[in-house]
């Protein structure tokens, strides 16, 4: 298998679940060595409660052929992510690629709460978990990923830039979150491009997440048996899609073309070639726009 990677570093951050280990992952089978942080460890767990651990991701970013490194992180707290970036440095001297997936969000946010009814103290953690972790690891993380040029951000949010303009994302902290998380791509591209580095704002689709799959009751070998009760749910699409998608873009000689820009999982799928596990290329967020919020009947043909 080629492995377009096999040199470049990574660190994915948020990598513990969902969108950050299918991303790890795939970055671990093009070869990379992949630092993958979180606060879910064999230990202890955080909040979430949940059993997955950046253990368990590491080992299957080895087990996909690239080597996987965990290392326990709080990214709200600056010292933690400094030791972190400093290691890294030590260790193998270099930073190609960033992935900022830190969330945390899930148990925050109440649907359609209005700001004034939705519990202050969750809705101000939520933007600290969205918002300022982020902020936090790029400072800290840039200055070694500008080491050598060519180097990626993705910075890892829902929806894309046309969407969010124009609809309302569930409650005013999570709009609120994940807008803010596409200006930091934005912003950063102006601050990188002239460094030589590529700065972008990714969002994956409906994705069946650990956490997505159990609030449905199914697993990954059944999840068409939830289509039955949410018809929409058909256009939905593995962590591992979304892990492609940036697999793809750290490989790409092209990669400037796409500074700034808003990026989705199903849009890089039509570019660059690449499947979701099935062989399918889902396109949620053209789907979502076309099909289910235009109000008519679900139906995939021609989206995935």
């Amino acid at each position: 298998m080629s492995q377009p990677l096999k040199d470049k570093v990574a660190l994915v951050a948020g990598a513990t679940r969902g969108a950050g280990r299918g991303i790890a992952v795939e970055l671990g089978a093009a070869g990379a060595t992949v630092y993958v942080t979180g606060r879910s460890t064999r230990a202890r767990r955080s909040e979430y409660d949940r059993p997955e651990t950046i253990e368990d991701t590491a080992d299957l970013v080895t087990e996909a052929g690239g080597r996987g490194i965990a290392v326990p992180t709080d990214h709200l707290d600056p010292a933690q992510v400094r030791t972190l970036v400093d290691r890294i440095a030590d260790e193998l001297g270099r930073l190609d690629v960033l992935v900022n997936d830190v969330w945390g969000g899930e148990k925050l946010f109440a649907w359609d709460s209005p700001v004034w009814e939705h519990d202050l103290d969750k809705g101000l953690r939520l933007l600290r978990l969205a918002v300022e972790t982020h902020a936090i690891t790029s400072h800290h993380a840039l200055p070694l990923l500008l080491r050598n040029p060519g180097g990626l951000v993705v910075e890892m949010t829902d929806g894309t830039a046309d969407y969010n303009s124009v609809n309302y994302r569930t409650s005013f902290f999570y709009d609120l979150a994940k807008t803010s998380v596409l200006r930091m791509a934005f912003s950063l591209g102006h601050e990188l491009g002239p460094r030589g580095a590529t700065a972008v704002a990714l969002t994956p689709g409906w994705l069946r997440s650990e956490m997505m799959l159990d609030a449905f009751e199914v697993r990954e070998d059944n999840w068409r048996d939830a289509v039955e009760r949410v018809p929409h749910f058909a256009i939905s699409e593995t962590p591992r899609y979304v892990g492609r998608a940036v697999a793809a873009l750290a490989a790409d000689p092209d990669l400037a073309r796409w500074n700034g820009e808003s990026l989705s999982s199903g849009q890089l799928a039509r570019v660059y070639g690449f499947t979701d596990l099935d062989g399918s290329r889902p396109d949620a967020w053209r789907y979502l726009v076309e099909v289910q919020d235009a109000g008519k009947p679900a139906d995939t043909a021609g989206y995935r």
